[in-house]
Order: C-alpha cells, then sequence, then structure tokens
C-alpha cells in the first residue's frame, strides 16, 4: 500500500528543493519566493529495502518491484491559511488527502534566502502550521455539530457514536491541542478517523539544516528535537541541498558522496523509517522466477489482510498461507530448501504477519 505523505511548510523552507531530491524529478519549482508551488506536486519514489534483492537473487527473479511512497509537495502557507489567506483552501483541502504530514521547518540561516517572517525559528513555524490546521478543525466542527447533536437527539445511532468524540476533540482543540493527541477507545477509533480532522494526523518534523550541520544536526534542529520529545514526535535532520546532491549521482557514487560527509544513508532512507515507524507499517515478500515484489501493510496485519494487498480475491478466497521467513529463505537458498527443511508454514487466514515474511497465497477465485 505504500503510504501518501504532504510535505508542507511556511514558503522559502525548503519544501520544493527537498521534493525535487526525494523524487529525483524537477517537477517541483524550487525558487526564492511564496506560492512558487500553486498545485501539488505528486512523486512516487521506490522504498529501499535491500531485502529485496536479496529475495530477487536468489529466486532468479525477472523483476523486481519495490513497494512505493508517494509524496506530496503541496503549497506554502501562511497565517490565516485556515481563513482563506494566501492559497489557504487548497493547502488544507490538499492536507486531508495525506496519511501523514511531514512538517519541514528551516533549521538553517542564510541571509540569500528570504524568510516569510524575516527570522529563522522552527519552533515559531511549526506552531503556525499546527495553529493553521487546528483552526480549520474548530471551524469544521462548529459546523458539523448542530447538526449531528439534532440527529443524536431524534435518536440516530450513529450520530449517537460521532456526538461525544466530535466534543471531546473541540474540547481539545479549544485548549489550543491538536485532535491527534486525543485519548481514544478501540472501538472509536474508526469513527475518529472517518471525521477527517487536520490536526488529526500524525506529524514527522522534517528539520532541513545546513551541509555542516546534515550529520550532526544544530542548535534550530535540536529545539525540534526537544518539542518532538515532549509530542511523542519523530524528527528527522536533513539537508536539502546535499539530498539534492545526491539525486545527480549514480548509485555506485553516493555511498562515497555519504561517507565523506560522515552520514550513514539518505535522508529519503530516513525519512521513509521514520515514516513506518509513525503510521506503524511493516513488509513482507512474495518472491518467484516471474518477480520479486515487496507489500506494505499495517503491523499486526492477519494473512488474509495481507492476502488483500496483492488482490480483493486473494483475500475473498484465501485458503492458506504459506510463509517463509526471510532470514531462513535467504540462509538455506531459496523456497524449495526451506521446504525440504521443514521451514516453510502452512498458517490460516488469523496468522499475524511477521515483517519481513516471504509468503505464497493459497485461494480459490
Amino acid at each position: 500500500m505504500g503510504f501518501k505523505c504532504g510535505i508542507v511548510g511556511l514558503p522559502n523552507v525548503g519544501k520544493s528543493t527537498l521534493f525535487n531530491a526525494l523524487t529525483q524529478t524537477a517537477h517541483a519549482q524550487a525558487a526564492n519566493y511564496p506560492f512558487c508551488t500553486i498545485e501539488p506536486n505528486i512523486g512516487e519514489v521506490a522504498i529501499p529495502d535491500p531485502r529485496l534483492q536479496a529475495l530477487a537473487d536468489i529466486a532468479k527473479s525477472e523483476k523486481v518491484v519495490p513497494t512505493r511512497m508517494t509524496f506530496v509537495d503541496i503549497a506554502g502557507l501562511v497565517e490565516g491559511a485556515s481563513k482563506g489567506e494566501g492559497l489557504g483552501n487548497q493547502f488544507l483541502g490538499n492536507i486531508r488527502e495525506m496519511d501523514a504530514i511531514a512538517y519541514v521547518l528551516r533549521c538553517f540561516d542564510d541571509d540569500d534566502v528570504a524568510h516569510v517572517n524575516n527570522r529563522v525559528d522552527p519552533v515559531s513555524d511549526s506552531e503556525i502550521v499546527e495553529t493553521e490546521l487546528m483552526m480549520a478543525d474548530i471551524d469544521s466542527i462548529e459546523r458539523r455539530l448542530p447538526a449531528i447533536d439534532k440527529k443524536a437527539r431524534s435518536g440516530d445511532q450513529q450520530s449517537r457514536e460521532i456526538l461525544p468524540i466530535l466534543e471531546d476533540a473541540y474540547h481539545l482543540l479549544q485548549q489550543g491541542k491538536p485532535a491527534r493527541i486525543l485519548s481514544l477507545k478501540d472501538n472509536e477509533k474508526t469513527i475518529f478517523t472517518s471525521l477527517q480532522l487536520l490536526s488529526a494526523k500524525p506529524i514527522l518534523y522534517v528539520c532541513n539544516v545546513d551541509e555542516q550541520s546534515a550529520s550532526t544536526g544544530n542548535k534550530h534542529s535540536e529545539t525540534i528535537s526537544k518539542l518532538a520529545d515532549i509530542e511523542n514526535a519523530k524528527t528527522v535532520v536533513i539537508s536539502a541541498k546535499i539530498e539534492s546532491e545526491l539525486s545527480q549521482l549514480e548509485d555506485n557514487d553516493r555511498s562515497e558522496y555519504l561517507s565523506g560527509i560522515g552520514i550513514v544513508e539518505p535522508g529519503l532512507n530516513r525519512l521513509i523509517h521514520s515514516g513506518y515507524e509513525l503510521l506503524d507499517l511493516m513488509t513482507y515478500f512474495t518472491a518467484g522466477p516471474k518477480e520479486s515484489r515487496a507489500w506494505t501493510i499495517p503491523n499486526g496485519s492477519t494473512a488474509r489482510r495481507a492476502a488483500r494487498e496483492i488482490h480483493t480475491d486473494f483475500e475473498s478466497g484465501f485458503i492458506r498461507a504459506e510463509v517463509i521467513s526471510y532470514t531462513e529463505y535467504v540462509n538455506l537458498g531459496g523456497e524449495q530448501k526451506s521446504k525440504d527443511a521443514g521451514k516453510m508454514r502452512v498458517e490460516g487466514k488469523d496468522y499475524i504477519v511477521k515483517d519481513g515474511d516471504v509468503i505464497y497465497f493459497r485461494f480459490n477465485v
């Protein structure tokens, strides 16, 4: 399934530069003035996972198909976006479609790059973004509450379930707190998600630092790290300039470049890993002579739910899953040798898939 991550932030924080680098395209115009990204730019990137190529080599696969992540570069916002200022309406509408939001924050000093508020203060910048999302949510709830309250009083069961959750979210937002920290019971989570509140989206702070700070961070990124610790959020330190340079290099040259500046892996990898953790996702594989493919599913998925990712027929006609762990598949040298060693397990529809499982599904059409 991958996931769709919106890249947001104030103008001139490096959003489009980062987008171009991550997707290795030039579709997003990166320029030193507000609103250079008028329409959301969409790019898909393969999710790097060395396990997939290892499986393909053993299976002698004709094709290797990684799972993918979608990045959406969303037009920069300004204070008042929730009231339609700048490109507010477009901004808020595009955010609603995202699985997660990456707040790109300017954590570098450069007099040649204008800042919309004439200062470098990433904490304040993040608060502006957060405030606009919360204000839009308050406005949305205030418009919806009277109708839902009326239906609930008339005995409508769905409205009676929605109303207390909506009221709790409203009270939280009025206290200046985002909807995502609302405490929910298991049976309330689906209803809460259906409300599509903007401040309920999981967030990832992306600190865009100067090249010299890419491996260690700096004073600006440290303030965001402290903020993330308080909010139990995630932070990734990236230099958009370095990522832009990396995107122009051949694969063989990237490792040498990264090693030379003291960085273990590209920012894209770290961003994806953090996104996976943020959304509680995992990967399983299918492998064979025709293709080896990676599939992304929510952690805790059953075998039947995992089968859906390939095709709904696999889910509806599920018979069983034949499972080999990644480690055993690789160590033993493939499917047949794993079978011969008794390491292929037959699992039913309620089996909880583990990260790295190599699965062959049996199903009826």
